[in-house]
């Protein structure tokens, strides 16, 4: 999922503390490299979603990539129709404000929907980065009555859940103030990371 890379309209509340501008050209350095990251690897078929619809023919996000529009409602009900859209299968969505996003992330994720209903990526802010359905035989609707840009968005969102499978894949940070750009600097625009640990996954 990602946002056009419009001046105001991507990352506002960071923007609040270093300008829009700098705000903007941070989203458009993580999206590019994200994405740039994930659709090298050919076993991905990467769909970018975006938003607001009007933007879907933006040239601020990298070219060659299939592309549609998130559609109306909140993030909950865009979100949804997403994991319900694509083809037969599971399905992974995903934001692109995450700079330590890997293609090793992902295919974690589908390796857990291998034994679980439900993935979830959690972000250490109580939200979450990614989530992924196995879509079969059954779909869930995980997203009614949920805080969202809350400490508790998770937390809804699992007790949501109660009754399907859910597997947590590796906790990574978001950047919503200047204090967590600085943090993530050295991550910010790369197409190749630095090497890390392998990532612990649990499930609940």
């Amino acid at each position: 999922m990602a946002k056009t890379p419009v001046l105001g309209l991507v990352k506002t509340r960071l923007g609040r503390e270093i300008g829009p501008a700098a705000a903007t050209r941070f989203y458009r350095a993580t999206a590019s490299a994200v994405l740039g990251r994930l659709s090298c690897d050919p076993r991905l078929e990467v769909i970018l979603a975006i938003a607001p619809d009007a933007g879907v023919a933006t040239r601020g996000l990298p070219p060659g990539l299939r592309r549609l529009p998130q559609g109306p409602g909140d993030l909950g009900a865009r979100m949804q129709r997403l994991l319900q859209l694509s083809g037969p299968g599971p399905v992974v969505l995903i934001g692109t404000d995450i700079p330590g996003i890997r293609v090793s992330h992902i295919a974690a994720a589908f390796q857990l929907l291998g034994r679980n209903d439900v993935v979830l990526g959690p972000a250490d802010d109580g939200g979450f980065w990614m989530v992924g359905f196995r879509r079969f035989p059954r779909m869930p609707k995980p997203f009614g009555r949920v805080r969202w840009s809350h400490a508790e968005t998770r937390a809804d969102v699992e007790r949501n859940l109660s009754g399907w499978r859910v597997g947590l894949g590796a906790v990574l940070s978001d950047v919503d103030s200047a204090a967590d750009l600085a943090h993530q600097s050295p991550l910010i625009g790369r197409r190749v990371l630095p090497i890390v640990g392998p990532a612990v996954h649990s499930a609940i």
